[in-house]
């Protein structure tokens, strides 16, 4: 079954930390970038951060720069995201999305089905 799988949400305090993960199985993911998407209640989905294929290409939303670190093991078929710092505004259904270029665009093929952060004030 071709799937990406995020774990690692969970309820947390504000100032606290969660490691995310998106774990594919059937499908090639060593070649390709993986972002992290987030969509809180009410809002439209962003995009959170993004790695390269080799994992020396990172980028990050300016809201989370310097507290959310991406990483990946190819190895392992997995892509992290460490959360640090979190805060309120945080809280969110978080998503893992495999990149692929579409007519020269940057889109995505596969999604995760999300994981729950939630993060107390």
């Amino acid at each position: 079954q071709v799937q990406l799988v995020e774990s690692g949400g969970g309820l947390v305090q504000a100032g606290g930390s969660l490691r995310l993960s998106c774990a594919a199985s059937g499908l090639t993911f060593r070649t390709y970038a993986v972002d992290w998407f987030r969509q809180a209640p009410g809002k439209e989905r962003e995009f959170v951060a993004s790695i390269s294929w080799s994992g020396g290409i990172t980028s990050y939303a300016d809201s989370v720069k310097g507290r959310f670190t991406i990483s990946r093991d190819n190895a392992k078929n997995t892509v992290y995201l460490q959360m640090n710092s979190l805060k309120f505004e945080d809280t969110a259904v978080y998503y893992c999305a495999r990149g692929i270029v579409r007519g020269g665009v940057k889109a995505y093929d596969y999604w995760g089905q999300g994981t729950q952060v939630t993060v107390s004030s």
